[in-house]
């Protein structure tokens, strides 16, 4: 091992004659640096992966692949090329987080392969830390890619107990995996038995089709990775010329359900890092919202704000007019008389707010972002705005993840933060935009949730990180 700078230990062993006098391997094993995780891929007979926990097997062996929209399945007669392996042990420090530092310790196995039934190489990307086990799939291909279907599998050694939602503020519901009638919201977690527990999900979901889970019909106790369709007859994935990595399917366990809540900074790690070079805009704060869209309310609001220790003010929906209405312009201030009969000085509440230190957020629903996101951001930046709320944002199919991750990029640009309002759950990509502040997709205030699916809440969407259920009104 040669010791580098920033703490960081890496080893390369490169298995660049596998197909020549190695070609009987047919099985790779990856342990995580404390060796309570093992993967297991067996490379010749199905192309198949498990995982082990302390020595107990919480995922049996479970397909791995897609189906492409000519019939082709990859990887179907699949050929080793090359291993590649790392070990990396670093640490980093985020804008904003739960923790000051994160431990970013893990090992990897890079899986080269070739199919037969495919032209192109495909590579299957395997990490296994502390805090749970990972893998991606990564497409080297001249020619785009269609895929109609993933086919990784997650088998359960029993009839596990699951805690899940049909939607992102859907009700979570307990019952047994085989009771499992719809398609199920992630991170999925699952009592294996009263000291194992685990949870499955994605991570670096950025330019692909959102991940959920199915029961499969005829195998038991197990889940299938169900890609979100786009429009009539579009494919969920586009592969496009030159290569494509997948998000992260990951699986973590621990002896209690506080266990795996307190390691959630797996889909940090996951992530790349932190792109933006100046973040000292994003400032992280509680907000109070603002609903009477006029400027004595507006005021009012700031006064409050600056008495009660809060950093910022967001004005709803309806300070551009109506919200559902396609013809509002988001770059005029037209109250919404539906809302509120103004009058609303929006510059005026803005400068004030901005003296007193106190940031203005603006919320403006997905319609008008779609049309006008090039030119809100500019503007709004330059009236002294601090961040938007994006309202009622489209998600699932890959057009609309491509969409929304392009819009918060584009904010950071203009150095405005971003809350993700209604069905958007976060895998991690805080991590690599840090102004992606916090996300809603949680049962919240709205639907008067009961105590018992608060907590709830707390050991399933809390896996996955940052939420807003409402402003402070």
């Amino acid at each position: 091992m040669i010791p580098l700078k920033n703490n960081i230990c890496w080893i390369f062993i490169l298995a660049l004659s596998i197909t020549g006098c190695k070609k009987n391997i047919d099985k790779v094993k990856l342990s995580s640096p404390d060796n309570l995780y093992t993967f297991n891929l067996d490379v010749k007979d199905d192309f198949a992966y498990s995982i082990n926990w302390k020595d107990l097997s919480i995922i049996e062996k479970s397909a791995l692949g897609f189906k492409l929209n000519d019939g082709t399945i990859l990887p179907d007669s699949v050929t080793l090329v090359k291993i590649e392996k790392a070990s990396h042990n670093t640490t980093w420090k985020p804008v904003y987080g739960e923790k000051s530092v994160y431990n970013d310790h893990y090992n990897e196995i890079v899986v080269h392969l070739k199919s037969t039934g495919w032209q192109g190489e495909f590579a299957l990307r395997i990490r296994a830390y502390n805090e749970g086990v990972a893998f991606r799939y990564e497409i080297n291909s001249n020619v785009d890619l269609q895929i109609d279907k993933e086919l990784t599998e997650f088998i359960y050694p029993v009839d596990a107990t699951i805690w899940v939602s049909a939607a992102a503020q859907g009700e979570i519901k307990k019952h047994r995996l085989s009771a499992l009638s719809f398609i199920a919201e992630r991170p999925l977690l699952a009592e294996l038995s009263d000291s194992v527990f685990t949870a499955i999900g994605e991570a670096a979901l950025v330019d692909f089709a959102r991940m959920k889970f199915e029961k499969h019909e005829k195998k038991a106790n197990t889940l299938l990775a169900s890609l979100e369709k786009g429009d009539k007859d579009q494919y969920p994935v586009v592969v496009p010329k030159g290569g494509y990595n997948t998000p992260w399917r990951y699986v973590m366990a621990g002896k209690n359900t506080a266990q795996i809540l307190q390691n959630n900074y797996l889909l940090l790690n996951l992530n790349e890092a932190n792109k933006i070079a100046d973040a000292s805009f994003i400032k992280p704060g509680k907000v109070i919202r603002e609903v009477t869209l006029t400027t004595q309310g507006g005021i009012a609001c700031v006064d409050f704000a600056v008495k009660h220790n809060l950093q910022f003010v967001e004005f709803d929906a309806g300070w551009y007019g109506n919200e559902y209405d396609d013809a509002s312009d988001a770059t005029t201030v037209t109250v919404d008389p539906n809302r509120s009969p103004g009058p609303l000085d929006l510059q005026t509440v803005i400068d004030y707010a901005n003296d007193k230190e106190i940031g203005i957020i603006l919320y403006v629903n997905r319609r008008a972002l779609e049309k006008q996101l090039d030119e809100v951001l500019p503007l709004l930046k330059s009236w002294g705005v601090a961040g938007l709320k994006y309202g009622f944002v489209n998600v699932g199919p890959q057009k609309w993840t491509s969409w929304l991750h392009d819009a918060v990029r584009k904010a950071a640009e203009h150095e405005l933060m971003v809350d993700v309002h209604d069905e958007y759950r976060p895998t991690g990509y805080s991590r690599t935009y840090p102004n992606l502040m916090t996300q809603e997709g949680i049962r919240g205030d709205e639907e008067s949730t009961p105590n018992d699916g608060v907590i709830a809440t707390i050991f399933t969407r809390m896996m996955i990180r940052p939420i807003v259920i409402l402003p402070l009104v």
